[in-house]
């Protein structure tokens, strides 16, 4: 497997641990109307051989997750969260970043992902990643009935991961300058 990013000092990217479940409970309550429960994340980081977790540090501080599963040739991004302080600093950028870097380097073919329909915010990143819409799910949030917005990018067609090392070089000297 490849290895994680390695962004400018002070963040750093590692694999999500069970030590932080209780930090990534607490950025699951600010950001979703239903947090998962721990017990999930403990099955996802012990149980799950295809699931692939990342955490965004900074010190002692969790500033934010993602993960994925890697389903055939298929990286499935399940979650991508960031502490509410931390938004727009350009971090779930980093995170979304290292998801498509991990992927290409286990060789999937495509990404996907689901999408509230009203986190607009979210649905901009993800297309400035190439992600497009192709379908949606009905009601696919139990917590609201939320509808979500099915977004996949295919990894395999042009240099689409090559073209993740250009966005590197630009994230990270945006956050080498935003210290």
């Amino acid at each position: 497997m490849v290895d994680f990013l390695c962004p400018p000092f002070p963040y750093q990217l590692r694999p999500l641990q069970p030590a932080d479940i209780d930090a990534v409970l607490a950025i699951e309550d600010q950001s979703f109307p239903s947090a998962a429960r721990a017990s999930f994340y403990r099955h996802e980081l012990s149980e799950n051989p295809l699931a692939f977790y990342q955490a965004l540090v900074t010190g002692d501080s969790l500033l934010g997750y993602a993960g994925y599963w890697m389903m055939a040739d298929e990286a499935h991004i399940s979650i991508l969260a960031v502490d509410p302080v931390w938004r727009g600093k350009r971090l779930g950028e980093l995170l979304l970043l290292n998801l498509l870097w991990l992927a290409c380097g286990q060789q999937a073919l495509l990404a996907t992902l689901e999408v509230r329909r009203s986190n607009v915010v979210a649905q901009k990143l993800y297309e400035k990643y190439q992600f497009e819409y192709v379908g949606e799910r009905r009601r696919y949030y139990r917590d609201t009935g939320e509808d979500a917005l099915l977004m996949t990018v295919m990894l395999n067609e042009g240099q689409y991961c090559q073209q993740l090392e250009p966005r590197r070089i630009d994230l990270f000297s945006h956050l080498s300058s935003a210290r």
